[in-house]
């Protein structure tokens, strides 16, 4: 278990005008209910899905076991028709299946052509386009990109951060979600945007003794129910059973900070790339020094970088 353990707050009947001036400058998790998300959480049921999704071919994740490691890629790729694919997830034991009988999929849609397509549930599954609405919560030339999910039961997805706000729509099952503010990122062993800690109710803390110090946030969330993840915040989802959800990013950010290229939404802000590159030029430079200076000019590097970059305006 991380330290520290904070609820998400929950707030009912949040207005735009609430979201905009009062809760989104605090960069927090929150959990809102009561938001009009159209019919979509009473109409989409496994039966409802695989009829309207039909034979559209997607690509999905399949895994032997319910904790995803996307560092290690424990699972595989396969591709199933829409229909086929929510019959199979909302099911315990399959009598048809790639690995194994107890196989867990996941599904994050993808634009026609994922390498410059983003991905919209309007343009990929339109017939589902009248049925949700989404939250009005950020002005509509900031929008990005709308994320159909789909999950087994017991599911569980690696610790990561995304580079944009989004709101992530419950609208079918239950979702636990545990968060750490980005100002533990230092506690969480990255590789990328992702934690190496897989299990954060039982870590392993000989591999991973700072893990305890980070701060963890948590909430359930039923159907209906929105989710604000603020950029930069960690989060791992887990679903407690099958269920549909829909994650909406928006650029908050003005959009030249963004990588063009950038058709998922978790590629860092140019700004922040440039710097690394920077960044591991000078590790390249101090290594031609002797030990004993490269430790010396390095911690004063890190001071140097605390001095100029840190922000006392987050906890």
């Amino acid at each position: 278990m991380a330290g520290q353990c904070f609820l998400v707050p929950r707030l009912e009947g949040v207005s735009q005008e609430q979201f905009m001036e009062h809760l989104y400058p605090q960069r927090k998790p929150l959990v809102l209910e009561g938001i009009d998300l159209g019919t979509c959480t009473s109409k989409w049921t496994v039966d409802y899905l695989s009829q309207i999704g039909g034979r559209k071919e997607v690509k999905i994740h399949v895994a032997a076991v319910a904790q995803m490691d996307f560092i290690s890629k424990n699972f595989v790729y396969r591709t199933l028709p829409f229909g086929k694919l929510v019959q199979r997830a909302a099911e315990e034991k399959h009598k048809e299946f790639f690995i194994s009988e107890d196989e867990k999929y996941y599904l994050r849609s993808l634009g026609e052509d994922p390498r410059k397509d983003v991905a919209d549930i309007r343009k990929q599954f339109p017939l589902l386009e009248g049925d949700i609405k989404f939250p009005k919560f950020f002005k509509e030339e900031q929008f990005f990109s709308s994320v159909f999910r789909i999950s087994s039961p017991g599911l569980q997805l690696w610790t990561h951060y995304d580079v944009m706000d989004n709101l992530l729509i419950q609208v079918t099952g239950k979702k636990r979600v545990v968060l750490f503010s980005p100002r533990d990122a230092q506690y969480l062993y990255l590789s990328g945007t992702k934690s190496e800690v897989l299990n954060v109710d039982n870590p392993d803390l000989a591999k991973y003794p700072l893990f305890s110090k980070a701060r963890r946030y948590e909430c359930s969330l039923k159907a209906g129910d929105v989710l604000f993840i603020p950029a930069l915040w960690f989060h791992n989802v887990i679903s407690e059973e099958f269920g549909v959800g829909v994650n909406v990013f928006w650029k908050h950010l003005p959009s030249e900070c963004y990588d063009k290229t950038d058709t998922y939404g978790n590629k860092d802000p140019t700004a922040a790339s440039r710097a690394a590159q920077i960044l591991d030029r000078a590790l390249k430079t101090l290594a031609e020094l002797p030990e004993e200076y490269r430790d010396f000019y390095a911690r004063r590097m890190v001071l140097h970088i605390q001095d100029k970059a840190y922000s006392k305006n987050f906890e």
